[in-house]
């Protein structure tokens, strides 16, 4: 059992990776701005299903959780370096993983300090804090938008990632880069995860999967880019948490201990075939509406995730439909 820091704890992944730590018997804190790039009502719901009650969030204040006795929630933005520093130095955390960071690749196109708040500054106070208390593993989420321009497929972790063409994308190789210089310089562990396009219950209703099913559910049109000529390497939640916590366990030992991993499905969707797994899973046909590229987007992501196997046995096991279904299941549910 270790006590572990989760950043991101109302967000997406962070909510599921909560979960999974908490139903394995660690001891978890998790922290949270709960900012209104989205809907917040969302973020309160995670934070719900895992015990913290809405009413009883205020900043900076614990909220033990009513249903884990293992699980406290903090309401705390990474930019308040005096805060972070007095959590990490109460708490002595042994793991951290920062999952908390401003997401989304076209809103970075008008609002570049947003992200370099939260995604720059806010990463280097969780960096240092991880320094200054000992922290034995740092895991952190990096993207993989990060590969940019690449030209090359499928998208491996040795492949030089110097060509981003979002903000977004920028400050996550920036991340990266931090990293290794701690890693290099104080000896402290850290592995970064390349995540790849994750879709799931309980998602972000910024991206496709759920922009999708609510339009296609409501019978109004989806902005389908590029004329349909992209595609994404569509990865399960489930599928990333499988990858996720064996990553958690296992810092890296190396002279320098620092690690970079892909965590996706190593097997592209056509755009125009995921819609219709959507169509399929709804029995509704799409309106749809073709427009053309977006600045910031990438016509193709795809997912070497060798290096994964061979460390950790990663196999993801989620096919489109079957993670569509589950997905149309649940967010039917939530909608009523």
């Amino acid at each position: 059992m270790k006590k572990i820091l989760v950043t991101g704890a109302a967000g997406f992944i962070g909510y599921y990776l909560v979960k999974k730590l908490l139903e394995r018997g660690d001891e978890v804190v998790g922290i949270d701005n709960i900012n209104d790039y989205y809907d917040v009502q969302l973020k309160y719901s995670r934070l719900k299903n895992t015990g913290i009650v809405q009413k009883e969030i205020a900043d900076r204040k614990p909220v033990q959780s009513t249903l884990y006795s293992k699980y406290r929630f903090i309401k705390l933005d990474l930019t308040e370096r005096e805060e972070i520093n007095r959590l990490f130095e109460n708490e002595k955390f042994d793991v951290v993983c920062n999952l908390a960071a401003q997401a989304g690749v076209r809103y970075s196109i008008d609002h570049p300090f947003t992200y370099v708040d939260s995604n720059i500054v806010g990463f280097a106070n969780i960096l240092e804090a991880c320094r200054q208390n000992r922290v034995e593993h740092f895991v952190y989420a990096s993207s993989s938008s990060i590969y940019g321009l690449n030209e090359k497929t499928p998208y491996s972790e040795d492949d030089q990632v110097d060509k981003p063409v979002s903000l977004y994308a920028a400050t996550k190789k920036a991340n990266e880069l931090m990293a290794h210089a701690y890693s290099h310089l104080y000896h402290l562990p850290a592995t970064g995860v390349r995540f790849f396009t994750v879709y799931g219950p309980w998602g972000r209703p910024d991206m496709a999967p759920f922009l999708f099913m609510k339009s296609i559910m409501n019978g109004t049109p989806i902005k389908v880019f590029n004329h349909g000529n992209l595609e994404r390497d569509f990865t399960y939640i489930d599928d990333i948490i499988q990858g996720l916590e064996k990553i958690v366990d296992a810092p890296p030992a190396d002279q320098i201990p620092y690690k970079i991993y892909n965590i996706g499905n190593s097997n592209p969707v056509k755009l125009m075939d995921f819609i219709y797994a959507i169509e399929k899973a709804t029995g509704k046909e799409a309106v749809k509406e073709y427009l053309g590229m977006q600045p910031g987007d990438v016509y193709l992501t795809y997912a070497d995730t060798s290096h994964l196997e061979r460390d950790f046995g990663y196999k993801p096991k989620t096919t489109i439909q079957k993670g569509i279904d589950k997905f149309y299941k649940w967010y039917v549910e939530y909608s009523n």
